[in-house]
């Protein structure tokens, strides 16, 4: 399979035009993969453009390409996000980065109660930025046309509101209804993973209250950074995308 690269460039790019990679993004093609004069590639924008293009020119501070072939995936739809609850050392950056790699469409970071980790003030932004670079470069290690979104940290009173209008399913070890019978509808699906400790039974009330249901993914408990992503492969072979 062709080396992936991302640039904004692929956007307006078109058959038979030529395209540079500068910067890290030229310096990884290089120096790292080593891509040769001639090598094909694939680019994308991120945002649902897909190229196959050839090395014309390939050098640490400037690597370009022709544009050979484009396509323009559209967003899929319902979505599959995953509300990761915050987590202590890199547990939850595990769950975040295979997640993508499975077909996640979109990161929601959440502050649980019982959430170890704390964003707050500027450590909010910062851990945001973290997990979207993890998610860029998981989106291109997995070559996908669309890299998810990862939005700002969000609250459980946050989870609930979204309870409203998309289909939340809670993964919770003492639930009757297994996560492989549920049947998917037309709505977005947010399953929410707790931390370390679980998911505060309060919280568990408040969403359920406002419409999410309790789901059994397994008869084993899982890490906080394991769950989310077997619950995605789960859905995605429910959802016809396996």
């Amino acid at each position: 399979m062709a080396l992936h690269f991302v640039t904004p460039e692929a956007t307006s790019a078109r058959p038979g035009t030529t395209i540079a990679l500068t910067g890290a993004e030229a310096k990884h093609a290089a120096v790292v993969r080593r891509v040769r004069v001639g090598e094909p590639i694939t680019l994308g924008d991120g945002a649902g453009v897909w190229l196959d293009a050839e090395v014309v020119a390939a050098a640490p501070s400037l690597v370009e390409v022709r544009v050979l072939a484009r396509r323009e995936d559209p967003l899929p739809t319902p979505r599959i996000l995953l509300a990761q609850a915050l987590a202590k050392g890199d547990r939850d950056e595990l769950a975040v980065q295979a997640a993508c790699e499975l077909g996640v469409d979109g990161i929601v970071p959440w502050q649980a109660t019982r959430s170890v980790s704390r964003w707050e003030g500027a450590k909010a932004a910062k851990g945001r930025e973290r997990w979207a670079s993890i998610v860029r470069e998981a989106a291109k290690q997995a070559h996908r046309s669309w890299i998810p979104e990862v939005v700002a940290v969000e609250s459980t009173a946050d989870l609930v509101r979204r309870a409203g209008g998309q289909r939340v399913l809670i993964l919770d070890p003492s639930a009757s209804e297994r996560l492989s019978r549920v049947v998917p509808d037309e709505r977005d699906i947010v399953l929410v993973v707790g931390p370390e400790g679980g998911i505060a039974p309060e919280e568990i009330e408040r969403l359920v209250a406002a419409g999410a249901e309790r789901v059994l993914l397994g008869d084993t408990v899982l890490r906080t950074s394991t769950a989310g992503p077997a619950a995605l492969a789960v859905l995605n072979v429910a959802r016809g995308r396996w």
